[in-house]
């Protein structure tokens, strides 16, 4: 699967935003009695798009996250300190902390609301904080607490350091009131300079120059491969592209794949790209000497402190040449549940209760779709962390596996061998007792088969499929259906299928340098009534200069656009979905009982919030 960027943002329904004071609905009301409340508050949101939630609604919203991330950390907090005690035994050292992070166990503190934080740790700032802000100033960013940022510098800064700090880290979205400045023994920070930092990430090109006078140094070849994989973790690269080619007038490029663009970052002459691609594959345990097969391989490599985990893939180019794609997979990256469906609260919590059920045997289908590279992973991924994985048997058939998941048994398809395809793996888990069934994809019609007989005998069943949107992911199934089972199949699908996400990823503003404005200044009248806001709402708009946080290209990140389908009838109360499958998938959402989420309503939410250029978002609407 080639969906971990790495990511970024995602909104079911809590039967207790109904109203403040009543008692929560029972699983029954939910599904029955509350119908018609939803059908009431549902349209009132697609008229209104541009009104968010107040903040009586947030504030609630966020007071159960933080409830079910505390939740979460007292699941497993008995198995991580037996497995500490464990670990120690062995001469491992892990902290709490770092073993519930492991089991995705998220604290309540990074739960925060959007928008400006007063609480972050180290590694947070390290990863928001642009790197020429406070690498050179050789000081150990310790963390943020309570609008105080905690430092311990190599030697004195002055006054004028401290404060261009400082306003760094208030454009960068963090509270910080004043900085506070620890002692540290100089050996001490030293070390922690060295293993934390990993300060090679600032001397890539340095690195590469010296290697490239001296191509036969093995020792300076090493040196840049671990640089050049620290300079694209630091820029929050997913994927490392390199082109070997001895034909002289094609260009060999090392180019990072940074929030969805290729940026072209470092030019190699043939020979050096050759025992680059060399080193990387005998790295990855693949046959260097053949440059005509395509495979995978991977390795692990150190940064931070933390393990990442690089996936290879080979392939040929050309006559003589040869294509490597290095995907980045670390760990930390993944997104929270609650975090990627932060600007999505409402479908977070309606999928949060289709991933608790108090009753066994519920059963249901929970699909994925969009395009590759839209995050369908990493959400997958998020609603597997969200299941209490202690009292639930989680099992995930993946192709091919790209996180180690804690306290799931997790399955690699093996195309080609006896019993290793997506279906028989299926049938397979069936006999293993799971509560959960996780499919990498759908690609053919014995997984769509088996799967919705896995969701039909009491299992539920989440997976991934391309298409375009949460309507067309019915025709999309309905394709890889056998002819002859077609009518049967749709019936089951129509009978289990809980929800539908069609995702997107969207590039967000960069908060530093974006420009205020007014709706009516930036925007053509019919543009602004093609998004139905006021006129004078304030919006930002992309600055094309950019700022030292967004390294001069005036965005930051990508956030999630959700499309999505949520179905809250009972089984016996599905007849019409079934029918509206069959006759035209377009009246499904206007059936009783169907909640539509479009991406309308998110791009003109993340307009008014300011995170998305007006006029991105009019490019990003359906027609």
């Amino acid at each position: 699967m080639d969906e971990t960027e790495d990511n970024n943002n995602i909104s079911g329904t809590d039967p207790s935003l109904s109203g403040e004071g009543e008692s929560p609905l029972t699983e029954q009301e939910v599904v029955e009695g509350s119908t018609e409340d939803r059908r009431t508050k549902s349209p009132e949101r697609r008229q209104q798009p541009g009104m968010p939630p107040d903040g009586i609604e947030r504030r609630q919203w966020a007071d159960r996250r933080r409830e079910r991330a505390l939740e979460g950390r007292e699941r497993y907090l008995d198995m991580v300190q037996r497995e500490r005690t464990m670990l120690l035994d062995q001469g491992v050292v892990r902290t709490t902390d770092q073993l519930l992070d492991m089991a995705g166990a998220g604290g309540a503190s990074e739960l925060e609301e959007e928008g400006i934080r007063d609480r972050a740790t180290g590694d947070m700032l390290r990863s928001v904080l642009p790197v020429q802000s406070w690498l050179p100033l050789n000081i150990h960013l310790i963390d943020l607490r309570e609008g105080v940022l905690r430092i311990a510098p190599l030697q004195e800064l002055n006054d004028r350091q401290v404060d261009a700090l400082q306003s760094t880290a208030q454009r960068s979205g963090f509270h910080v009131e004043n900085v506070s400045v620890e002692i540290w023994d100089r050996a001490e920070l030293l070390e922690t300079l060295r293993s934390v930092h990993d300060l090679s990430a600032d001397r890539c090109e340095k690195t590469l120059a010296q290697w490239l006078s001296d191509v036969d140094n093995g020792l300076l070849l090493n040196q840049f491969q671990r640089d050049m994989l620290a300079e694209s973790l630091q820029m929050r690269a997913s994927d490392i592209h390199l082109l070997q080619d001895n034909n002289t007038d094609s260009p060999n490029w090392i180019k990072y794949r940074i929030d969805g663009d290729l940026v072209p970052m470092h030019l190699l002459p043939p020979e050096a790209m050759a025992r680059l691609t060399t080193l990387l594959k005998r790295d990855a345990g693949l046959n260097f000497g053949d440059k005509t097969t395509p495979k995978d391989g991977r390795f692990g490599f150190s940064w931070q402190g933390r393990n990442i985990d690089v996936r290879v893939a080979a392939g040929p180019q050309a006559q003589d040449g040869e294509k490597l794609t290095l995907r980045l997979l670390d760990r930390a990256s993944l997104k929270g549940f609650d975090e990627l469906f932060r600007r999505h609260e409402d479908v977070g919590d309606y999928l949060s209760k289709l991933l608790s059920p108090e009753i066994k045997g519920g059963g249901g289908l929970i699909l994925l779709s969009g395009p590759t590279g839209s995050g369908k992973t990493t959400t997958m991924y998020a609603c597997v962390q969200q299941i209490d994985r202690r009292r639930r048997h989680v099992l995930t058939i993946e192709d091919p596996i790209e996180y180690e998941l804690r306290y799931a048994t997790q399955w690699q398809v093996r195309p080609g061998m006896p019993g290793g395809s997506f279906a028989d793996l299926i049938k397979a888990a069936m006999r293993h007792d799971p509560d959960y069934i996780i499919i990498g994809e759908m690609r053919d019609a014995d997984t769509v088969e088996t799967s919705l007989r896995a969701a039909e005998s009491g299992h539920t069943v989440i997976s991934t499929i391309h298409a375009d949107t949460a309507l067309q992911t019915f025709e999309r199934l309905r394709s890889l259906m056998p002819a002859e089972r077609e009518r049967a199949s749709s019936y089951t699908l129509a009978q289990q299928v809980k929800c539908v996400l069609n995702q997107r990823l969207v590039r967000t503003l960069c908060q530093g340098c974006a420009h205020k404005d007014t709706a009516e200044n930036y925007l053509q009248d019919h543009e602004i009534d093609t998004l139905g806001i006021d006129p004078k709402a304030e919006v930002r708009r992309h600055n094309p200069s950019g700022c030292d946080l967004c390294s001069r290209t005036g965005v930051v990140g990508r956030t999630l656009l959700l499309d999505a389908l949520l179905l809250t009838l009972g089984p016996g109360q599905r007849n019409s979905i079934y029918e509206a499958i069959m006759r035209n998938v377009n009246e499904l959402s206007h059936e009783e009982g169907v909640i539509e989420h479009t991406r309308r309503e998110g791009l003109v939410d993340l307009v008014l919030t300011g995170m998305v250029d007006p006029k991105s978002a009019l490019s990003n609407l359906e027609d």
